[in-house]
């Protein structure tokens, strides 16, 4: 399989596994932590697999970025978290630079 498959697949579990840390409140609900540790174990599995074909500076970059601004947009969306422009201009040049090292691994 593709490892950037894969990798989009490991941003996904991370994101859900955070999102399950915030409704944990402070790892006090039992379901939230059962899915921060299954989420979490999922994502580092799938991150070891992406190793063996693309370059560690690069799937950590791509997985950290890219979890960071779906995790920040899931925040003001669902979380009520505050909006403002320069959280959205930071949240740009995450992305920006995400996609550039894609390209530059490519």
């Amino acid at each position: 399989m593709n490892p950037w498959i894969i990798l989009s697949l490991a941003i996904g579990l991370e994101v859900c596994g955070t999102v399950c840390l915030k409704l944990s409140h402070g790892m006090t609900r039992p379901l939230p932590v059962v899915g921060v540790v299954g989420f979490y174990l999922s994502t580092f599995t799938l991150m070891s697999v992406c190793l063996k074909h693309l370059e560690v500076g690069t799937v950590y970059a791509v997985w950290s970025g890219a979890g960071t601004a779906l995790v920040a947009m899931i925040g003001i969306l669902y979380f009520g978290e505050n909006f403002t422009w320069l959280k959205i201009l930071g949240l740009s040049l995450v992305i920006a630079g995400v996609f550039l090292l894609h390209q530059a691994s490519s």
